[in-house]
């Protein structure tokens, strides 16, 4: 982990207003989420979104193929592309060649990216964000923290602030003050506009349709209004069919915002009339950006089912505590950690992988069934396999795959670590091993490990015996805990039996992606 990344969740963590902000969120949206999806059987619908979706996943060349088709014969223009570079390129020549001077766009992940914004606007163009989450963080010159609710780490304070400073009168912090002064700021911007850009939350190959939710209105201001609409839609969001679409719908609002059905629902079927008469001028960008590599990755396949709720952030209790700036870099979260491997590169989810703590709260609550701490322990895999380990994680695999040499240090351990402990834990270790206690306590080792406790406990003789692997952690930490075990089975009638030969697990080395070296213990 670098040293400037440490530096950001420090920052994080001590951002009061950061952590408020998220921490009355998460709470909230765990109450709300329960109600929306009353007397719906969540395990059911996500079992049938899970299947949609890896059949779309398992047919991306076919789909799109079939999308392209029907989407054409309703008057669309479709073009197709794996580089995000092609993508920017496209859609600045059909600005430039229609004299295009502003640009208004719905959210899109999809455009953030590719970094279309300064590309547009280092081409002399004006992009304008439509989204009420996403203006505010444009006039902030942020990024998005959350894949659905952009602006979620700011507090209504910091965007009276902002908006204050946009209109330049003084503004209270009052909410529907601050909608009415957006409203008014972005209406103009709607009508003023040469060009809309939309993304899009679902591609229907079976009709050539793109389907947009959104609560605000914007998108169908965006789609609508100027003459040229452009939808940039990553492969992934294919679907077979016109009726699945109910499927997703039924699972997306409830998962992202806690809502039954988002206000607004646009089905974009083909190019629409403009207000003067004219047939308005549909480009919908199919974008594969290393989809298809992902798709034939047996690992990684199930990544490509994601909706896009963005609920494994809203249950994350790490990204509750640093929001996404910190732990994400366009997607953020578990998610994000993924698409950041596969749409940039491996390397770029190094650090922020880290941060997963594998407490599977995401994969309990994703509609598309993804299993993100798996797929994020396979990064850490991979990132080993590429990179190797660093000389200090080789070394304590080596003393911690030696029983005897391990053993030996942990019991020097508990006498050596006792100038560094507090109550019954390290808190923080000298020289190289200080990273060991840079940003974690360390359990304090026992003065008398349980191994030593084991043959002075007097147990009953009894007929059903068990055997007890106590790990390192009981062993050597939490001896107490495995008497107690004892004296729990023994009540139940069973003999404890502890071979003296067990060493560690391996899960340490496991994740910290080192599986070979887990394999060895």
């Amino acid at each position: 982990m670098s040293n400037e990344f440490k530096e950001s969740i420090n920052k994080a963590v001590n951002n009061a207003n950061l952590t408020g902000a998220l921490g009355k969120f998460s709470e909230a949206y765990k109450v709300n989420r329960a109600k929306a999806y009353e007397g719906i059987d969540f395990e059911e619908l996500r079992g049938r979104i899970a299947e949609l979706k890896s059949y779309a996943a398992s047919h991306l060349e076919q789909l799109s193929d079939l999308f392209t088709q029907n989407a054409e014969a309703r008057g669309a223009k479709v073009f197709r592309t794996s580089d995000p570079a092609k993508v920017r390129e496209y859609i600045l020549k059909i600005a430039q060649d229609n004299g295009v001077k502003s640009v208004v766009k719905s959210k899109s992940m999809a455009t953030e990216e590719i970094h279309l914004n300064p590309y547009l606007e280092k081409a002399g163009i004006s992009v304008g964000e439509t989204d009420l989450g996403e203006w505010i963080i444009q006039l902030a010159g942020q990024t998005p923290s959350h894949m659905v609710m952009p602006a979620i780490h700011m507090t209504k304070e910091e965007v009276s602030d902002l908006f204050s400073k946009e209109i330049n009168e003084r503004l209270s912090s009052d909410i529907p003050r601050l909608v009415k002064v957006a409203r008014n700021e972005l209406r103009p911007k709607f009508l003023e506009a040469d060009m809309g850009i939309s993304g899009g939350n679902i591609a229907v190959a079976e009709t050539g349709s793109i389907v947009l939710m959104t609560n605000e209105g914007n998108a169908r201001l965006v789609t609508t209004l100027p003459k040229i609409h452009i939808a940039l839609v990553g492969i992934e969001k294919l679907i077979a069919n016109y009726a699945d679409v109910a499927t997703i719908l039924k699972a997306l609002p409830r998962s992202a915002t806690a809502q039954l059905l988002t206000s607004y629902v646009s089905i974009i079927t083909g190019p629409t009339p403009n207000t003067d008469g004219s047939m308005k001028d549909l480009h919908i960008i199919l974008m594969d950006n290393r989809r298809s590599e992902m798709a034939a990755d047996p690992k990684f396949k199930q990544a490509l089912q994601c909706i896009r709720c963005a609920s494994c952030l809203n249950v994350c209790p790490i990204f509750r505590l640093v929001g996404g700036h910190v732990f994400g870099k366009v997607y953020t979260g578990g998610i994000g950690t993924i698409l950041t491997a596969w749409f940039d590169e491996l390397k770029k989810s190094e650090d922020i992988q880290g941060l997963c703590i594998q407490c599977g709260a995401c994969k309990d609550v994703c509609p598309g069934k993804i299993d993100i701490p798996d797929l994020i322990m396979e990064i850490r895999r991979r990132l080993v396999q590429e990179q190797g380990l660093p000389l200090l994680q080789k070394t304590i695999y080596a003393v911690v795959n030696n029983r005897k040499l391990f053993h030996g240090m942990l019991r020097a351990a508990s006498v050596a670590g006792k100038p560094f402990t507090t109550g019954k834990f390290v808190r923080h270790l000298p020289l190289f091993l200080a990273d060991l206690t840079d940003g974690r306590s360390l359990p304090a080792i026992a003065a008398e490990p349980f191994r030593d406790r084991f043959s002075t406990i007097k147990q009953p003789k009894c007929r059903e015996k068990a055997a007890f692997y106590a790990g390192c952690l009981i062993d050597f930490a939490y001896p107490e805990m495995g008497e107690a075990l004892v004296k729990v089975l023994n009540k139940a009638g069973i003999e404890v039996l502890f071979p003296q030969d067990q060493t560690c697990c391996g899960a340490p080395a496991r994740y910290n992606g080192a599986y070979e070296v887990a394999a060895g213990n």
